[in-house]
């Protein structure tokens, strides 16, 4: 077997205190292969390019699949996982949906593991490390079928947070994520492809983000952009409910769990355009935000639909959504009691 020449670490010529979030990455990388319906062992690389054939299906047909996840420092110098086994539950369903083959747990694991461990340094200095683990068909086959050959690559990067302030944002009822019967459900490379053109349209209209609505109709809010939405209107913790249009978000599922335990009254339902827009024109929403692995928890500052502008509360103002990022991250960091077993401890030394 060819030797694999060792990296030169890049860390040094990085500005923590300045980390863009998803464009700087750590010195390694986890590659596993899987070749006649089995997958091998995986293997600790330096960061850089991976050979392929311009042929293999996951350029023509799209069968990608990944999971985004988070590790974080600990007060006594240990890596924390928060809820691994959640979004390896997440990844399995968004491959099978693909046709693709499932990951075993103990190959999840190791991988995620070993990246950790061989480049602790940079989780050290960032404090938190976004986990990328990604499969990709990589038969090369011009025709409409399931790949038979596939990689698991996961990559590192040291993030600051995805969002750096509120977001405006525009209710979107022209364009669709996902339709029903689709993969709307599941984190594929294609259901972002076709978010890009409307996100960037509204872009250059000011807007930060999208909030989509049902492909059918456009009457029922369903996502915003990298994120389930919530919001809080009369105390009461409104969000869609899930279906295979929606993703089923880990971090929103967390704040569910823990906005109950906080006697927040919590309601996972059909939210209605209609229903959000009379509620912005009263003044009666009291919070609206996005929850996701990348951002926690971002605010949303103003809302507009069919031309109108609605303004929210400041976050500063806005007591539901701060309680539950402060927990939320407490608990990511080991600085509050993990009473659901969410957390998994990697030790470092």
């Amino acid at each position: 077997m060819k030797k694999i020449k060792k990296s030169l670490s890049h860390i040094d010529s990085v500005d923590f205190s300045n980390l863009p979030f998803g464009k700087i990455f750590t010195d390694h990388m986890v590659i596993a292969h899987y070749s006649k319906k089995a997958w091998g062992d995986s293997k600790i690389v330096p960061y850089g390019p991976i050979p392929l054939l311009p042929s293999i299906s996951a350029l023509h047909y799209g069968q990608e699949v990944f999971e985004g996840m988070k590790a974080f420092l600990n007060r006594s110098g240990d890596a924390l996982l928060f809820r691994p086994d959640a979004h390896y539950a997440r990844f399995n369903r968004s491959l099978e949906r693909l046709d693709m083959p499932n990951i075993p747990q103990k190959l999840f694991n190791e991988a995620i593991e070993k990246l950790i461990k061989k480049d602790s340094k940079w989780l050290k200095r960032a404090s938190q490390l976004y986990l990328r683990p990604f499969i990709f068909a990589t038969t090369p086959y011009l025709g409409v079928a399931p790949s038979e050959d596939y990689i698991l690559v996961v990559l590192a990067c040291p993030t600051g947070p995805y969002y750096t302030k509120p977001l405006h944002v525009k209710i979107e009822t022209e364009y669709s994520r996902s339709a029903p019967g689709g993969v709307g459900f599941a984190k594929v490379a294609g259901n972002y492809a076709a978010s890009l053109l409307p996100t960037r349209r509204a872009k250059e209209k000011g807007f930060d983000q999208l909030i989509w609505t049902d492909a059918a109709t456009h009457t029922k809010i369903e996502e915003s952009g990298t994120m389930n939405i919530m919001c809080v209107i009369g105390g009461r913790l409104i969000t869609p409910k899930l279906s295979n249009t929606i993703l089923a978000g880990i971090t929103r599922d967390s704040i569910l769990t823990l906005a109950q335990e906080n006697n927040i009254v919590v309601e996972e339902r059909d939210l209605l355009v209609k229903e959000l827009v009379e509620a912005l024109g009263k003044n009666d929403v009291d919070e609206l935000f996005g929850a996701g692995t990348a951002a926690t928890i971002i605010s949303m500052e103003s809302v507009e639909y069919n031309g109108k502008k609605y303004t929210l509360p400041k976050p500063s103002e806005r007591s539901v959504s701060t309680l539950l990022y402060k927990q939320i991250e407490a608990i990511k960091r080991g600085e509050q009691k993990d009473t659901h077993d969410w957390v998994r401890k990697i030790k470092l030394s």
